[in-house]
């Protein structure tokens, strides 16, 4: 089932576009009704629709403007984009912004918080916000905003990379947040902004690097070069001995990403379905490892 999903670019989509309307479910429902702020592009419109409201005694009922003001401001942002970063990911982020303002600006903000502790709901929100972007991330598609600014100076060469640029633009928002309305909204803020990021880190299977070990008596040559060709990965194999048959044994072990632990496990089982694999999560890598996004 998850292999199918993640390698079926229809099923992406519609997977991506589920991660959308969970995150912004959970802004709308659990974030917005405490008076808090998220982080990145979407913050910066939630601030300016506040200002209007408490100085310009503009009213906009259940609905959130934010999430318009978003869409707009993404229109060049992606244009911007187009050359840089491509027409596959500008097309699949298009689609994916489009969707997540109108699930913002259509989902009701609730007049009273469901949940009536602040941290609580920080706590619930980045949960569920950082689930449905890491899903976007895994499918192969972007939310917009922030992440393609810094995508796109980072490919050209700029001292800012993506966690950089929006670790920076963050710092200067949640200030002006603390300034303008309180030091406790601007930090509430950013506890949510925190858990939100660290379960996108944990969600984002692109984000996440495993070590595989397999055992196989099939054709460890076979495998080795599917794994070089088709997951573009380098691998080391060589022979051992079965402690307790004593039969020769092929090893091979090679280092990806979460997304194509799934690839390999189909292809090492359709060439040995007796093959034994040993996967490690969360293991740290140094040197040359390709950071991939679904295609």
């Amino acid at each position: 089932m998850i292999y199918t999903t993640l390698h079926n670019k229809w099923l992406r989509l519609v997977m991506a576009l589920f991660g959308e309307l969970l995150a912004a479910g959970a802004v709308s429902l659990f974030i917005v009704p405490q008076n808090l702020y998220t982080g990145g592009l979407l913050g910066a419109c939630q601030m300016f629709r506040t200002l209007l409201q408490t100085y310009g005694g503009v009213s906009f009922g259940a609905h959130d403007i934010a999430g318009t003001l978003y869409l707009l401001l993404n229109i060049p942002i992606l244009l911007m984009a187009y050359k840089t970063l491509g027409r596959g990911l500008v097309l699949r982020t298009l689609i994916c912004t489009v969707a997540y303002s109108g699930f913002y600006s259509l989902i009701p903000i609730p007049a009273a918080p469901i949940i009536e502790d602040t941290l609580t709901s920080c706590l619930l929100g980045g949960i569920l916000c950082g689930v449905g972007s890491g899903l976007v991330l895994t499918c192969g598609c972007s939310g917009g905003g922030l992440d393609i600014v810094g995508l796109c100076l980072s490919k050209r060469g700029s001292r800012f990379t993506v966690g950089k640029f929006s670790l920076s633009f963050n710092a200067v928002l949640y200030t002006l947040c603390a300034i303008l309305f309180s030091p406790t909204v601007a930090i509430y803020s950013i506890i949510y902004n925190y858990f939100s990021a660290m379960v996108l880190d944990r969600t984002h299977q692109q984000n996440v690097s495993v070590q595989a070990m397999i055992f196989t008596h099939g054709d460890q040559k076979g495998l080795a070069k599917f794994i070089i060709d088709k997951l573009g990965r380098g691998v080391t194999y060589w022979e051992g001995v079965g402690g307790y048959t004593g039969d020769n044994v092929h090893v091979l072990t090679v280092c990806l990403s979460k997304y194509e632990i799934e690839e390999l496990r189909h292809t090492v089982h359709t060439i040995d379905p007796n093959a034994f694999l040993v996967v490690q999560e969360g293991v740290q890598i140094d040197g040359n490892f390709a950071r991939k996004l679904a295609e």
